[in-house]
């Protein structure tokens, strides 16, 4: 009885509540935390994990500029359902260079992690400009604007640096020829060598929208759709034990 008369002090003085309440959060963040600080990475590094390439980063700047985040998820978790329907389980190092992570936690329509190649490029196209033509219950709104605007890469250096600022390791070299760059992914008849000793050979160089005679936000939304889930070679990955 004397333990509850003296909880009955506590929870009859609000601020005496609030600062109890306060140091019992603190501490548990703590306990979490500290330990961070003593551990080599707290992301289990994963071969094949690049930067975006510009025309990717530009497209998912339009992607999360269009609100696709609100009905498409990211993130396959652990369950057999999920790794059944759309592959393996998504790792951490696959958001390492994503800001902000596009997890989400609502799916009106199916998770985008493993997108990256299960379609082509002509399928992007028509699902983009009338997904109901594709996809006849779908819910999706139409994005034909895409393919009529045109992109010319004037401010891609801009969006490489405020990433790097975040972390992302983009050197001075790809900063200073980011908009060369997404020129040259969309296209394939010019000349990639630069970008592709940049970010690597399997960087895809394809004209995305199928128009040739421009780069549009249709090509830059959907090379950073064909690259969802592509990076890491899960037929060779072996998770780390001790993590």
């Amino acid at each position: 009885m004397a333990f509850l008369d003296k909880h009955k002090v506590i929870e009859t003085n609000a601020t005496l509540l609030l600062i109890l309440s306060l140091l019992v959060v603190t501490i548990g963040g703590i306990v979490e935390i500290v330990p961070l600080f003593y551990m080599e990475n707290t992301i289990e590094k994963v071969d094949g994990m690049r930067p975006y390439t510009p025309l990717e980063l530009e497209g998912r700047a339009i992607y999360v500029r269009e609100g696709c985040y609100v009905c498409h998820s990211q993130m396959i978790r652990p369950m057999r359902d999920e790794v059944e329907r759309y592959g393996h389980y998504s790792l951490a190092a696959e958001s390492m260079y994503d800001h902000p992570f596009q997890w989400g936690s609502k799916r009106t329509g199916p998770d985008l992690a493993r997108v990256g190649g299960r379609y082509s490029n002509a399928w992007h196209v028509d699902h983009l400009i009338d997904p109901q033509l594709v996809v006849p219950e779908s819910v999706m709104p139409k994005y034909g604007f895409l393919a009529s605007t045109e992109i010319d890469g004037k401010y891609a250096a801009e969006l490489l640096t405020a990433n790097a600022m975040v972390g992302v390791p983009y050197s001075e070299e790809e900063i200073a020829n980011a908009q060369a760059d997404l020129v040259a992914q969309a296209t394939p008849t010019g000349d990639s060598s630069g970008l592709i000793g940049r970010y690597g050979e399997k960087v895809v160089v394809d004209d995305f929208d199928g128009q040739p005679d421009k780069v549009t936000e249709m090509d830059a939304l959907i090379a950073y759709l064909q690259v969802l889930g592509t990076m890491v070679d899960f037929t060779t990955f072996k998770p780390d034990p001790m993590r």
